[in-house]
């Protein structure tokens, strides 16, 4: 089985001088319709529930994730462990009531202060 350096090493291969010509030539704008098309086919797939290429769509999502990040890593402007990063961060610190000592009694409680949170770190934001 594959691993996530395993396809972190696939992507820098594609964008390199040896990859592929279609790869290399993407850019952050080249690759939104990207997105956008392989996220409707996640919700298809849920719609239809689907879950073999409900999987398979995930990782065209990821793939999309993936190529951004490795252009940002030849930019020098991020990589994709500061993507993990920033989304752990942001995860611990949007659950309080569960790596903190905040109590929550409903999943709309829950959506609530996710929603308080982030309100609250855009409103801090410069």
């Amino acid at each position: 089985m594959y691993s996530f350096q395993d396809l972190t090493d696939i992507i820098a291969k594609l964008r390199s001088d040896q990859g592929c010509p279609w790869d290399r030539a993407q850019t952050y704008e080249s690759l939104k319709q990207c997105l956008a098309d392989e996220a409707q086919e996640v919700y298809d797939a849920v719609d239809n529930h689907d879950m073999d290429n409900l999987c398979e769509e995930l990782g065209d999502v990821l793939l999309q994730v993936m190529l951004n990040s490795q252009i940002a890593r030849e930019q020098g402007v991020f990589t994709i462990d500061d993507v993990i990063d920033g989304l752990c961060r942001k995860l611990i610190r949007r659950h309080p009531h569960v790596f903190g000592g905040v109590k929550v009694n409903s999943p709309e409680e829950g959506l609530a202060l996710w929603n308080a949170i982030k309100a609250r770190e855009k409103a801090e934001r410069p």
